[in-house]
This record gives structure tokens, sequence and C-alpha cells, in this order.
């Protein structure tokens, strides 16, 4: 009896994490049909006229012209399966099923493309996760479409195959005509010259402001910065980009397998620099935090490892704000499901902005609040205790005169700065192991490892009895204070670098 029966593997995207399924294609006696199952949604249900018209167009026997019953099972069967990526592996499971190719071995082998309808492969969303998953799991090669092979050669000890269509990887698979292999991109960090971006010496004044931003890199500290309008509150954050230490090719595969998840490579092959993300004011929290009918990154999400800017915070909704104080405390944000859960990477620095009151004047030197003290005070209520407790470094940005303005922009002080950055961001990484900073330090590690001299210590222990800063608070100070200890290179946190950190701390 002939067994007409095959199995190949293809990949499921949840939320950031790929997920191995087996595509199994049965050919039995019966009246046409050709039914997919396994929780399959829309887009996976029309693969079926996809790969019969790409068969029909290649020249070979499509599921249409068999008077037979075709089921292909997508196990397991109780995880939901979206998207096109299914395509390629249903086609070579039909082929191989219906012995209209040669016998090869499929063990060590992930197909993932969308077929159009002459045989071609259009690029997927979720490459490099795939590629990941099948190193992970033991797979010798992936065959991609050509558009997704660079990504997916990121990941090293893995073979990509890129496949114009389908008639090519027929004849690789039958030994016709072999296609070559996506090298392994070793160069995977490009030169920062050609991306546009605020360099930090363009700022004129606000040396306090500046000192903030270098003190938020170095340590991944959050930063809120307070001021009327025109102050160059934004300015400062976009600045903050042009000073972080280059991405590691760690964190680049990390930051890369989120955007292709998404969707948001753009045609690139991998993110080249830091995210910097900024809603705008009107987003909703599904659409900052994640989630969704099918669970996609947020924008924390979309800025890990780099900046989550929002502008006018007290314009954000209120719930929306709330939100963000796990994935500040964790580094991750979890999306609850009745099935399952969905575990986000989130480990991203905050940068805020907001003026002190609703015309944006109150304290100003130069023009005068038309705000009461109701309106001012209800104002500022809008950014809960909680949140504010969670961001360390909280600075006023007053408006810059007009002869500051007219000075001439000096020599570029970006690289000097961020050398000292990374030269700071190094000492923490052998001090806490890993790609983390000061700011991810646990309670524990702070009283470990963090060294105060007598002054120090007398110091933080007379700010803790008059100010009354909660514990969270207590850590955070001592978190900054390690930060700028580093950045003088000093192994001991001294009373300067505790009165420094202290001072960001506007609501203490």
């Amino acid at each position: 009896m002939t067994i007409n029966f095959s199995k190949v593997f293809s990949a499921e995207l949840e939320g950031v994490e790929a997920k191995l399924v087996e595509v199994e294609t049965d050919i039995n006696v019966g009246l046409h049909s050709f039914t997919i199952v396994g929780l399959a949604d829309k887009a996976l249900s029309e693969a079926k006229e996809r790969v019969s018209s790409a068969l029909k167009n290649t020249g070979l026997k499509s599921p249409n012209k068999e008077n037979r019953k075709i089921i292909v099972n997508l196990a397991p069967a109780d995880l939901h399966k979206n998207g096109s990526q299914y395509d390629l592996a249903i086609a070579v499971g039909y082929l191989t099923a219906t012995k209209q190719i040669k016998e090869f071995s499929t063990e060590d082998k992930v197909f993932a493309g969308e077929l159009s309808l002459d045989g071609s492969l259009r690029p997927i969303s979720g490459a490099l996760n795939f590629a990941k998953l099948a190193k992970q799991k033991g797979f010798k090669y992936l065959f991609l479409p050509e558009g997704n092979a660079i990504e997916g050669a990121i990941i090293k000890d893995l073979k990509v195959i890129p496949v114009k269509n389908l008639r090519q990887l027929i004849n690789h698979l039958e030994g016709v005509e072999l296609a070559k292999e996506q090298p392994l991109t070793t160069k995977i960090q490009n030169p920062r010259s050609n991306i546009p971006q605020i360099d930090l010496s363009e700022i004129k004044g606000q040396e306090n402001a500046k000192r903030a931003l270098i003190i938020a890199a170095a340590g991944g500290h959050n930063l809120l910065m307070v001021g009327s309008p025109g102050g160059g509150k934004t300015m400062l954050a976009q600045a903050l980009n042009s000073i972080l230490p280059d991405l590691s090719e760690d964190e680049l595969i990390e930051i890369t397998q989120i955007y292709s998840s998404a969707g948001l490579l753009g045609g690139r092959p991998f993110v080249q620099q830091r995210p910097f993300r900024s809603p705008h004011q009107t987003a909703s929290p599904v659409s900052v935090i994640g989630g969704g009918s099918h669970p996609r990154p947020g924008e924390i999400s979309l800025a890990h490892r780099g900046v989550l800017f929002l502008d006018e915070l007290p314009e954000f909704r209120r719930d929306l704000l709330e939100s963000l104080r796990q994935p500040l405390e964790s580094g991750r944000v979890v999306i609850s499901r009745v099935k399952s859960n969905l575990t986000f990477p989130a480990k991203f620095t905050l940068v805020a902005a907001m003026n002190p009151c609703p015309c944006g004047y109150y304290e100003d030197e130069e023009k005068e609040c038309k705000c009461g003290a109701h309106e001012v005070a209800r104002y500022q209520k809008k950014i809960s205790g909680p949140l504010l407790d969670r961001i360390d470094l909280q600075i006023l940005v007053p408006r810059v005169k007009i002869e500051t303005l007219r000075k001439s922009i000096g020599k570029t002080e970006s690289e000097e700065v961020k050398k000292n950055i990374l030269r700071a961001r190094v000492v923490q990484q052998k001090r806490l192991g890993g790609a983390r900073t000061n700011s991810e330090m646990t309670s524990k590690e702070c009283d470990q490892l963090i060294k105060l001299d007598n002054e120090g210590r007398n110091f933080i222990d007379q700010v803790v009895a008059k100010s009354l800063i909660s514990a969270r608070g207590y850590y955070r100070i001592l978190k900054t204070a390690q930060t700028i200890a580093d950045l003088e290179s000093s192994i001991i946190v001294k009373k300067a670098y505790l009165a420094e950190a202290f001072n960001y701390r506007l609501k203490d």
C-alpha cells in the first residue's frame, strides 16, 4: 500500500518568540477536498488558493487537479496559527506526499515563506525569530524568501538558504542545482555617520540638563524634565541617542527580533541603532504597552534597549501612565490571556517632559503664569507619586537666555562624553554581569555592591530621616550615586555623589 503522507517543519510567532510547528500532509481516496486544520486564521486558510496557483504556474500538478481528499494538519493543534509563512511548508509537504519530488530528509530543515500566485516568494515577518528557533531546536537548514535571508543569517551555526521561487527550491531539494547558502552576517553594526540625529553639542546652555542626560545614559536611569515651553526639553531627549553606547551583538539581535515580529524592519536586515520611540499623547494603552487580539509588541517593547520619550506627560491617559509602573520595575511586560501569557521584553530608558502648569509658565522668571493654585496642583497631580518614585532624575529645564542662543556651536563633545559613558557601562557590566546597568540593580545588590564612605553614610542617613523618602526612593538615590561614581572612576560612593543624586529628586 502506497503511503501518501509527509511531515515538514515550519514555525509560528507567539509574541516575539517562535514556536515550532509540524506541517503534516495526508492524501486520501475520496472526492476532492483541501482542508487545513489546526486552529488556522483567515490568512492561513487562504493558503490553499495561493499554494494551488503557485504549483500550477510552476508547472506542477496542483491540489485543485487532484480528485482526492487532502488534509493538512498544523501541530500542535492547540496553538493558534496566524500569517502566511506556512505557504512554503504546505507546498513542500504536498509535493512530498504526492511524490512529485524526490525523497529528501525533512528532519533537519525548516521552511517559512509566503507564496505569490506565480510561485515566487514574498518576505515575511519574524525571519530572525525563526532562525533563532531553528538553531535552538538543532535544525541545520532554514529556507527563507530571498528578502529575509540576510536577516536570518545573523544567527551563527545555521545554514540559511535564500529562495527566489518554488522551482529553485525544488531543484535544490532534488540536487539538480543547489542554491547558494546566505553568508553569515559578520559586520552587523553599521556606523552612525549616515543616521541623522541631534548632537549633544548642538544644545546651547542647559548644562544641568546635559549632566542629567549623561548620568541617564551611563546608568540607564529614567529622566523627567520640567520646564516652560521652548526650553529645549524635546531636543535634549533627542540628543540622548547621540551619547548612548553602540549596540552589542546580543542587543542588536534582541531588538531586531522585536521589530521583525512586528513587521517593522522596513526592508532593513537588522536594526542599526538604539530605538527612540515617541508615541503621541492620544495613543491607547494597547499600542503603548502591547497586546491586542493577536498580541503584538507595544511602544515600550519597540523601545527595548533604547529610549521611550513621552512629551507632555500629563496629557497621556492616566491608566496608560499607571500601566508603565510594572515594566519600569521588571524590564518586561506580561500580556495575560485566558489560555496563555505572553512576555515582551521592555528594558527601556524613560525620558519624559512636561510643563509645570497648563499655561506652561509657573515659576518662570520672565513670563507671568495665568493659572490659579488649584489648576497648577491639579495639573501636576496627573502624574502619580508611585510613577514619579520610579523616575531617578527629575530636573528643571529653564528657558535659555538670548545671549546664550547667539553663541556659536563649539566643537563636538559627544564623542568624548560617549567614551566616558561606555567606560562607565563596562565597569557596571563587570560588577553586575551581563549587559546590565546600575538602574537594574536589585536592593540586595545595592546593599552588597555599593560602597559608601563614612561621610556618605551619615549624609544618606540624614536624608532618609528628614525627607521621608520611600524605600524605593532610597535605593534609587544609591543607584544614581553609583553611576556618578562610575563616571568619576571612583570605587567609593562619596557624599558629593549622594548629594548630587538626591538633588535630582525634585519631588522629594
